[in-house]
């Protein structure tokens, strides 16, 4: 037997372009919308229903969180425990989740069990009771859960930072206190539940190897009731960043957590995917500039990076690390040190090179199979975008220049527009 080609590198090709598919849109009786990802070679499929139920709408504090998380406590026909023995009977496996726009339900199964675990979801996702037992229990533990985390100086300043870069009366920008936990009930939950599920317009992704018959599947258990479109339109308050310095003292703590950034564009601005290119090779994966400076070459920290959020009515740029607390002001001053270089050094072309090798390699990564497609197309619906997006994404990262980075940086990376927040022992504020 010949084993030469295990001597042998394989050839290696560029990219030249990425044409993703488009999904199948059906709509439902009732006009839920059903996008269908038919590809993948197992029995194996994942149903999410994508809801416009997050934090954003919300009356409340803590409101659409504790809605979406008791979903699976009690239905009309299952309760807590029927539910989890169910899913595991078949073998399928069920999450919910919020973010600041959505909230999902989300389903995976064998396609033999999907008769049997439609109701399921159906129930779950329209026809929640919220126990009262079960949800008081969930909302305690949570509690502790938050008393414990309000220890970390990491999450402190996460918690801060939203309210730092948008303001306390934005709704992006609204963050929950101890407090909260207390004074939410299980009304305001069955209310929030009726308005942004039971009645409410949603979407509906399934991804997998398809059934021939998954449509009039889905019609059967939602299609059949009466929706209202939310509305949706309301205008949020303006975003107030609050730019400057923002310390808070953390008696004894052994590290700062360290959070600059500030308000940005979201997906739909022309800047947005240049923007991706600029951040990735400043922040955004384990060999850019931050990570070779403050944690390779000073040692100041396990880790550092940079990031950008797109939300539907805005977006947010980030840089986040934790440094010991000997080293909070050293740690800022070569973060600005690494913005200036961009903004003032062209970016050698290896780097950039390695950057967009980085970024495209990543990308066909995360494009690998039904689950991941169906997850991309979850990145753009909510802005009316087309996976034809990610195309434009390859494009741009092929095409991006060192002279477009730099521009970049001199626009949007201005540091006396960046908010600065330091969570950590008082004896780290001095020089600040």
């Amino acid at each position: 037997m010949n084993n030469d080609f295990r001597k042998n590198q394989p050839a290696l090709k560029d990219v030249d372009e990425v044409r993703l598919p488009e999904p199948e849109r059906h709509l439902l009786d009732n006009g839920i919308p059903v996008y269908v990802i038919d590809a993948g070679t197992q029995e194996l499929m994942r149903i999410e229903l994508i809801f416009d139920a997050g934090s954003f709408y919300q009356e409340r504090s803590l409101q659409a969180y504790f809605t979406n998380k008791c979903l699976i406590e009690g239905t009309a026909s299952f309760d807590a425990a029927t539910v989890a023995e169910t899913l595991d009977f078949y073998g399928a496996y069920l999450k919910t989740g919020t973010e600041k726009d959505q909230a999902f339900v989300l389903l995976y199964t064998l396609n033999k069990h999907l008769d049997r675990l439609l109701p399921l979801l159906g129930e779950v996702a329209l026809d929640a009771t919220f126990p009262d037992e079960e949800v008081r229990t969930i909302i305690e533990k949570q509690r502790q859960d938050f008393l414990v985390n309000m220890e970390k100086v990491n999450f402190i300043a996460r918690q801060n930072f939203s309210r730092l870069i948008f303001g306390e009366e934005h709704p992006y920008g609204r963050m929950a206190k101890a407090e909260d936990y207390l004074t939410i009930d299980i009304a305001s939950l069955k209310d929030y539940f009726g308005k942004r599920y039971r009645t409410a317009a949603f979407s509906i992704i399934v991804s997998g190897k398809m059934p021939q018959d998954i449509i009039p599947k889905l019609n059967r258990y939602f299609g059949k009731h009466s929706v209202h479109k939310a509305n949706n339109t309301q205008r949020p308050p303006s975003v107030k960043p609050v730019v400057e310095t923002h310390f808070i003292e953390k008696e004894g703590a052994l590290q700062s957590a360290i959070r600059l950034g500030k308000p940005i564009f979201n997906k739909l601005h022309p800047d947005y995917l240049k923007f991706k290119v600029l951040n990735t090779l400043f922040g955004g994966y384990f060999g850019s500039r931050l990570m070779t400076n403050i944690r390779e070459d000073k040692g100041y920290t396990y880790g550092i990076g940079s990031g950008i959020t797109s939300f539907q009515h805005a977006g947010m740029f980030y840089i986040s690390t934790e440094v010991g607390a000997d080293v909070t002001q050293s740690a800022m001053d070569e973060i600005f040190a690494e913005i200036e270089k961009l903004q003032t050094e062209p970016v050698p072309g290896d780097e950039l090179k390695t950057v967009k090798n980085y970024l495209i390699g990543n990308f066909l990564r995360n494009a690998d199979g039904p689950f991941a497609l169906a997850d991309l197309f979850k990145g753009v619906l909510p802005f009316g975008l087309k996976m034809d997006f990610y195309r434009q994404y390859i494009s741009t990262v092929k095409s991006i220049t060192a002279k477009e980075i730099g521009e970049l940086a001199v626009k949007y990376l201005k540091p006396d527009e960046l908010v600065r927040l330091i969570v950590g022992d008082p004896a780290s504020k001095k020089n600040h």
